[in-house]
């Protein structure tokens, strides 16, 4: 098995749902397994997850009887993958057709490289927002403003998760599971790239900046003053930085999702001056 597609869901929007899946079942490239994690949805909703293994035979659910975390999750469906790579994904984003492709193409030419994400069109409500362009190489700098890794659109090699552990499923590090991981993968000399082209398309709706409480941002202070001093940044800038998401959660959510459209219009409008 070359691929194992990875996702925890719990009492997703059904619609979006099945978008992704069949945003992931219609992949250029087919040799995968498409492991999805119940992490103790409703019983109505656990019955229609147990349905869609009846759609592919590369579908597999995996029952949890009780709400964990995203962490856990992943974790889990990690222990059970076959897959010599693992690609992550989320039950309302959408991999364009030919994301796995490119990324196998990659980890299989570079293997200094533990993982690899891509570019990603921004979706809100009903509309497209824009591009996010990802850091190629990022170094500790890109870890500053935010994660220079758009999660979902990751794909890791399995010993990865093998040498350095899993996601940390701790209470700590609830909502930035990703960043705590990536930032711990950095510190310890693994080294993710991202393609520079656009493969994924990442959700930034109400629902989405809804979920951006202050307490959420308050753990991930804590752990960026932490880590931020591990990595050797300190001064104002390590004290700037922290103090980021704790602004972001203050924030009322539609004030901060017009800022998000602000500053992807105007990246939209910068790109578009530079290619004339």
């Amino acid at each position: 098995m070359r691929l194992s597609v990875i996702m925890s869901v719990c009492n997703p929007i059904w619609e979006q749902l099945l978008e992704a899946v069949d945003s992931v079942l219609n992949q250029s490239f087919t040799g995968f397994e498409f492991l999805i994690y119940d992490d103790g949805s409703k019983p109505e909703t656990a019955r229609l997850l147990a349905e869609l293994e009846t759609r592919d035979r590369r579908i597999r659910c995996i029952r949890g009887e009780k709400n964990r975390g995203l962490a856990y999750g992943l974790n889990r469906c990690v222990r059970e993958a076959a897959g010599e790579y693992l690609a992550r994904m989320d039950d309302d984003d959408l991999s364009l057709p030919q994301r796995f492709v490119r990324q196998i193409a990659f980890l299989d030419a570079h293997r200094d490289y533990g993982f690899v994400g891509c570019g990603a069109r921004i979706a809100g409500d009903g509309e497209i927002l824009g591009v996010r362009h990802m850091p190629e190489r990022p170094g500790r700098r890109d870890f500053l403003k935010f994660s220079p890794y758009i999660h979902p659109s990751v794909m890791f090699r399995r010993e990865v998760f093998l040498k350095y552990g899993g996601y940390d499923p701790s209470p700590a590090f609830l909502r930035c599971e990703d960043y705590e991981f990536f930032l711990r993968l950095h510190q310890a000399g693994c080294h993710g790239y991202n393609l520079q082209e656009v493969l994924f398309q990442y959700r930034e709706d109400a629902r989405s900046l809804r979920k951006r409480k202050f307490c959420f941002r308050r753990k991930e202070a804590r752990l960026r003053w932490e880590r931020f001093g591990m990595m050797g940044i300190s001064g104002f800038r390590r004290f700037f930085y922290t103090l980021r998401p704790l602004a972001a959660g203050v924030c009322p959510p539609g004030v901060y999702g017009r800022f998000k459209r602000f500053s992807l219009a105007r990246s939209r409008r910068k790109e578009t001056h530079e290619a004339v």
